[in-house]
């Protein structure tokens, strides 16, 4: 077994997309933070470190963050509590149903998934439930 000690972005100005991250989930920097320093750390649930590297990203990640809302916060409203700290939405792939994510970039373009949080889901798994009562009551 492994233990992950962190969770790595190469990026062209750690600080500010740590900021970013940090601003989105609430983790802290670490106490022995400099702004100007290469290397960047966040420490909350799991750690976020935040490389400086001298190329620019080029393709899609082959690795990303999904995430939901905490604190009782929806899908939706998560969405656009993020593009006000300056993520855009790269593919919207919400169903009318109420499943399905946001596909978003941070400010350096990194992908990360915005999904139902885990009330959203049992709420439609429970609306689900009632609809399939109902139906099989009626046929009785």
């Amino acid at each position: 077994m492994i233990d992950v000690h962190y969770v790595t972005f190469d990026c062209a100005q750690p600080y500010e997309l740590a900021t970013f991250w940090r601003d989105a989930t609430g983790f802290e920097f670490d106490p022995d933070t400099d702004k100007d320093d290469d290397e960047i750390l966040l420490v909350g649930k799991i750690n976020l470190l935040f490389i400086k590297v001298p190329e620019g990203k080029t393709v899609k990640n082959r690795v990303h963050l999904d995430v939901t809302g905490s604190e009782g916060t929806t899908r939706d409203q998560e969405v656009e509590r993020l593009l006000g700290l300056g993520a855009t939405i790269d593919s919207d792939r919400r169903n009318p149903d109420g499943t399905g994510w946001v596909t978003m970039l941070d400010p350096e373009g990194n992908e990360f998934c915005v999904c139902r949080s885990e009330a959203e889901r049992e709420q439609q798994g429970q609306e689900a439930e009632r609809e399939q009562q109902g139906q099989e009551a009626g046929q009785g």
